[in-house]
């Protein structure tokens, strides 16, 4: 894989270091499954060249995240179908994976994420999946594709049942019966704002090793607003993060993407929150586990 020109954070050559970097970004702009906006493709350059102006110093965790080497490669070669994108993308994960590295994917619209997953079922015989999220995705099918953004949760849950949807404000009624009908964890908005939603126990549900998947429109649009399909009433920053540091700190996070921003010429604060995001959680993820009672 080559070494992107203009990695994540800037880093100098030393942090940014294929062969001895802890973690790899992953460019991936894929916008076939997308349904409503678009934008989705350009999300990874913007995020890449927003996070140029990141502050490498976390405050909450008092360090350096990337001290443990992040390296970024150039984005692959796209295919244009659904299922050669898949097997593209489980490829790519599949061949980093092999070299013992974290791999952060950042999208590119939600259909990409069943093939990274597909790569880590073939290396961990439990793994779990949690999905943040304004939408269930849970459709069998969505506008004759099995491989719409709107059915990533069932394509997953295929692989693997043990999951987690937390921050949903926008489903079907054929969502929702399958939801109450298999007992699905999933958590609302709604639910979590009443706090109605007990984080820790459902956690505790599920195995040890877990993969994070977030859209980002499961933010509030003060947070994020560039995504394609947008929902009012997301999560604000500080939520966020509260239960991202419960998840780091109970569970062993095997990866995670970040995927659904839109490229936005007129919202930069988009890209630049994302960049955030993805940062703080690799900080959480090595460093955080570092410094954890």
């Amino acid at each position: 894989m080559t070494p992107h020109p203009a990695p994540f954070l800037g880093l100098s050559d030393d942090q940014c270091d294929l062969s001895r970097a802890k973690v790899v970004v992953v460019p991936y702009g894929y916008e076939g499954g997308v349904s409503y906006g678009r934008g989705t493709a350009g999300a990874p350059a913007d995020v890449i060249a927003a996070s140029h102006y990141l502050e490498l110093y976390d405050e909450v965790l008092d360090d350096e995240p990337c001290r443990v080497g992040i390296a970024t490669v150039v984005q692959p070669e796209i295919p244009d179908t659904p299922d050669a994108m898949l097997a593209s993308l489980e490829e790519t994960t599949a061949a980093l994976l092999d070299q013992e590295k974290f791999v952060v994917v950042i999208g590119g619209d939600h259909s990409i994420t069943t093939g990274y997953v597909r790569a880590l079922a073939k290396r961990h015989n439990h793994f779990g999946v949690l999905q943040l999220d304004a939408h269930a995705d849970l459709r069998d099918s969505y506008a004759g594709s099995a491989l719409s953004h709107a059915c990533t949760m069932a394509r997953i849950r295929e692989i693997t049942d043990r999951t987690l949807q937390i921050g949903i404000r926008s489903m079907s009624v054929e969502e929702a019966r399958l939801a109450k009908s298999t007992d699905l964890s999933l958590c609302t908005m709604h639910r979590y704002r009443r706090g109605h939603f007990d984080l820790e126990a459902e956690l505790a549900r599920l195995p040890e090793n877990l993969f994070i998947t977030v859209d980002v429109d499961v933010f509030d649009w003060s947070v994020i607003a560039s995504t394609g399909t947008p929902e009012p009433g997301g999560m604000l920053w500080d939520e966020a993060m509260e239960i991202l540091e419960t998840v780091f700190h109970s569970k062993t996070v095997i990866g995670f993407d970040v995927v659904e921003l839109s490229h936005r010429e007129s919202d930069p604060n988009s890209a630049f929150a994302t960049a955030k995001l993805i940062y703080k959680m690799i900080g959480m993820r090595f460093i955080g586990r570092e410094k954890a009672p």
